[in-house]
């Protein structure tokens, strides 16, 4: 077994452990807390298959945005989640078994990690390698692809990511406002 294969194993036996975790607390704040280690988690895998990109987001959007987020949320909710009644765990247990099989499914497909002859390799990274340079005039490609060539998409993706913020915020006022407005509101 090599050292890779290992680091992969345990950053997903954590991973496993946190979800586990995290179906099973009841305590809101540590469920936040516990969503924060995983996105650090997931970053460290992404990291692992050699996509910086991706961890970095994850890092920053995972564990640090969506955390502030549900961080706020929870100022203004309780911190327990309320009992409820326990329900036949049947259902739930077949639809992400169903999801599981369709998305493995969908997967086999899919070129083998680092195959030369993959889709990606034979017509869009030629391009960006040799075009590059003269399109963007940015001598690192990765940062002429992530800036330019995807420029609407990290600029969409950092929209979708304000527009929630600004949205669960909203929210979060409203419901404030609603509450003081009752308590202004004295029975006769």
């Amino acid at each position: 077994m090599n050292l890779q294969f290992t680091i992969d194993i345990l950053l997903l036996a954590f991973m496993a452990v946190i979800a586990i975790a995290v179906v099973r607390m009841r305590d809101l704040f540590g469920v936040a807390m516990l969503f924060s280690a995983f996105s650090l988690l997931s970053a460290g895998v992404f990291t692992v298959m050699d996509a910086a990109d991706v961890a970095f987001t994850e890092a920053a959007v995972g564990a640090g945005i969506s955390t502030i987020l549900i961080l706020a949320t929870l100022t203004r909710t309780a911190r327990e989640e309320k009992p409820r009644k326990s329900r036949d765990p049947r259902v739930p247990l077949l639809v992400v078994t169903v999801t599981g099989a369709l998305l493995m499914f969908g997967t086999s497909d899919l070129p083998r990690l680092g195959d030369p002859n993959a889709p990606i390799h034979t017509h869009v990274a030629p391009r960006y390698i040799l075009e590059s340079p003269k399109e963007i005039g940015i001598p690192n490609i990765v940062t002429s692809v992530l800036a330019s060539y995807r420029g609407y998409d990290t600029l969409g993706e950092t929209t979708v990511i304000f527009t929630a913020g600004v949205a669960v915020m909203a929210l979060l006022g409203i419901r404030r406002r609603r509450r003081r407005e009752g308590d202004e509101k004295e029975p006769d």
